[in-house]
């Protein structure tokens, strides 16, 4: 394990560190292609030399349109190396919401797929380029179909030899600590995402303090989260890397594949959210899976059912999960590896180290254990604050400088935590967070929508299902509902039921009764 040092330095500093213990230690894996770490170091440094060479300097941001896939990693690592602040783009998404990002990020450079899984994206990067003076340069990763006005990557790495060493290790000095390195978008109560900003000595301190607290050798995952999601950036692949581990990449997630892959791979942390557990487990070969490489199994995202925990317990006898958001660099909460199958059913564990937890009243005061309370959270992994809203970033914090989670908790006798609720609307469904007022948008934009409100209720597999109720203004069915939602929207934000009803429920005030709405989802038959 690295020293306590890195925590100061940059996120990239495992990667060079381990290029000079192990070398030829594997570091990364796609198919049958295997990283060293050496290998990674140099990739590192020869597209951090073309940043430079770009005119990239501190503080300028680097937006990156890529699968889970080594490319994405040795972009955050060159971007945020030289002092610059990386965004990941999720393929999934569409036009509007790529905009926003891109739009509120303002990236210098853009990297991007121009194809993935058969989706051209040349119309999207065209027209973001054309709309956003702020991005100065399109790179297309190599072996995707070329863009007019685009470099490939290969010819943008070319023009990086005109950065001198001494030049990249100026453009270096002193970067790291906490210099913001990461943006985050996280959607909040309206619907519009936030970019979260968070810096190199949280990540890394989050990185040490996880693989502490869950210790594996050889530490091996398989990463299939998509990029601009803090779980496969921060809580998956940075630990694996500050470990001198080997991340394994699946750009395309199924769940027999992915098994399939941890046998072949011999994985050794399985690392996922509750739904795609239950997903596994169901598969009728399940058992011809040989996953006895397994030393851990760990869930995020959401709770875990007792069945669901007794059944992974025979796979492998320690089991481990952790409550955190993006504004909190993942940690809030944490249960250290165990095979007690209440701790891990019925809470989310005790403060993750150097955390400062507790629950408070609608009055800021702190309650007694066992009492409802929202849970606030201070420490030195707090994000620096959201993007460009210094009113959002006011908001979010106490006087005394805790994070506001909006979160509902109860504190047991025995110093766990119980999520109890949430004060935002917000769920997650199959571990995505889903934010309904940026659903009941996108649904008020059809012309046959008056009004729409979105509910969650409780599924087996996904944990939480979107409802929509919508109003509507002339003659419109669920099926051309869902298509709209699709043009607009990432497939996992998108209501599994729509609702067509004439009136919608309010309240005296003449606000939609979500809470009669929540309970009409709950009693729909499934």
């Amino acid at each position: 394990m690295p020293d306590d040092r890195f925590r100061e330095g940059r996120i990239s500093d495992f990667v060079f560190e381990h290029a000079e213990r192990q070398s030829d230690a594997v570091a990364l894996v796609l198919g049958e292609r295997r990283w060293t770490y050496a290998a990674l170091a140099s990739a590192i440094d020869a597209l951090a030399s073309a940043m430079v060479a770009a005119g990239v300097v501190r503080g300028d941001r680097v937006a990156t349109l890529q699968t889970p896939h080594p490319d994405y990693l040795i972009a955050l690592l060159a971007t945020a190396s030289i002092g610059g602040i990386w965004v990941g783009l999720n393929p999934r998404y569409q036009l509007a919401e790529l905009r926003h990002v891109v739009e509120d990020a303002a990236p210098k450079l853009l990297l991007a797929r121009s194809e993935v899984m058969g989706r051209r994206y040349e119309r999207e990067l065209l027209e973001l380029c054309a709309d956003l003076p702020a991005i100065q340069r399109l790179v297309i990763f190599d072996g995707d179909p070329e863009v007019p006005g685009a470099v490939t990557m290969a010819e943008f790495l070319g023009d990086g030899r005109a950065c001198s060493p001494a030049l990249l290790n100026e453009a270096r000095d002193e970067v790291g600590g906490r210099m913001p390195c990461l943006i985050v978008y996280t959607s909040g109560s309206t619907g519009q995402p936030k970019g979260a900003v968070l810096h190199h000595a949280g990540i890394n301190e989050f990185c040490a303090a996880q693989n502490r607290l869950w210790p594996i050798d050889p530490h091996r995952v398989l990463s299939y989260f998509p990029i601009n999601h803090i779980g496969g950036v921060v809580d998956t692949v940075l630990p694996c890397i500050a470990a001198g581990g080997a991340v394994v990449f699946m750009e395309q997630f199924d769940p027999a594949g992915c098994l399939a892959l941890m046998e072949r791979e011999a994985v050794t942390l399985w690392i996922t959210v509750p739904s795609v557990f239950q997903m596994q487990l169901d598969l009728p070969n399940f058992a011809d899976y040989d996953l006895s490489a397994v030393q851990l199994i760990v869930w995020e995202g959401a709770e875990m059912p007792a069945g669901t925990i007794a059944r992974l317990l025979q796979t492998c006898p320690k089991l481990a999960t952790n409550y955190g958001m993006t504004e909190t660099t993942s940690a809030i909460t944490v249960v250290e590896p165990t095979d007690d199958i209440v701790l891990l059913s019925s809470s989310v564990g005790y403060p993750f180290p150097n955390v400062e937890v507790r629950l408070v009243d609608a009055d800021g005061r702190v309650v007694a254990d066992g009492t409802e309370g929202e849970v606030q959270a201070r420490s030195n992994l707090n994000l620096l604050g959201y993007w460009r809203l210094p009113e959002a970033t006011e908001a979010c914090f106490t006087a005394d400088g805790f994070f506001r989670t909006g979160d509902l908790a109860v504190r047991r006798p025995d110093g766990s935590y119980r999520l109890v609720g949430r004060l935002k609307e917000m769920y997650k469904s199959g571990g995505y967070n889903v934010y309904p007022r940026e659903v009941e948008t996108v649904l008020e934009r059809h012309p046959a929508v008056a009004l729409a409100a979105v509910v969650a209720r409780p599924d087996p597999i996904w944990q939480e299902i979107g409802v929509a109720y919508v109003q509507s203004s002339g003659e419109v069915d669920p099926a051309a509902l869902e298509v709209h939602c699709r043009e607009h929207l990432a497939n996992y934000k998108i209501p599994k039921i729509f609702v067509i009803e004439p009136d919608l429920p309010t309240l005296p005030i003449g606000k939609i009764d979500k809470q009669e709405l929540a309970r009409r989802a709950r009693d729909l038959a499934s």
